[in-house]
């Protein structure tokens, strides 16, 4: 029991290390909540910080995912990993969304969540990954292609017919994620969400 209670307790923690600020702040002396969008995700880093910056903060954001669900998965013993591994997942996802250093605000939980998903199901960790990518460069909205690929794993996790608490776990994860994303919702269906430029497009 308390093996469990550390890793979900550490798992928040880590979750909830501001990584855009840590950075933003720490190196290039900008607060990304005063520029671009706002938010303290990976996607206005790279808006406001440029190419190197926001790969760092997309990195960390990865990890504060990854690390603890995978040592959940080797250090918890066998029959309660899946369990233990997924509420770690969920305790990350939710300091990054909910951050206790951050006054309870916080990011998007995306990136957290993808570093959650490679740790438990690297296979559907690049399936979505693949989704992700293949609706960015579509239709260049991040925003959408977030969505979609949450939307895609949710439901490959429970088609396929994975372990129980991974499919809760998706299944809850992606309405953290569509939540935590109904301000873009709305300025997609107004068409007035911001669109990112990639070197080959001119606008």
């Amino acid at each position: 029991m308390l093996p469990a209670i550390a890793f979900i307790s550490g798992a928040y923690l880590l979750g909830s290390v501001p990584f855009a600020l840590v950075i933003g702040k720490g190196i290039f002396r900008v607060d990304v909540r005063e520029s671009g969008s706002g938010n303290i995700g990976a996607t206005n880093v790279f808006r406001v910080l440029g190419k190197k910056a926001g790969t760092a903060v997309f990195i960390c954001d990865l990890f504060k995912g990854f690390i603890p669900v995978y040592l959940a998965t080797r250090v918890i013993p066998v029959g309660n990993a899946p369990l233990v591994a997924v509420l770690a997942a969920g305790a990350a996802i939710g300091g990054h969304t909910f951050s206790i250093f951050l006054k309870f605000r916080g990011g998007k939980g995306v990136a957290t969540g993808g570093g959650a998903i490679l740790a438990l199901m690297p296979f559907w960790f690049l399936f979505a990954f693949a989704v992700f990518w293949a609706v960015l460069l579509a239709g260049r909205f991040v925003s959408l292609a977030s969505l979609s690929a949450a939307a895609s794993l949710c439901a490959a996790v429970i088609i396929t017919g994975q372990p129980r608490p991974y499919q809760v776990f998706t299944f809850l994860g992606t309405a953290v994620i569509f939540y935590a994303h109904r301000s873009n919702i709305k300025r997609l269906s107004a068409g007035d969400e911001n669109r990112v430029s990639f070197p080959w497009n001119k606008t």
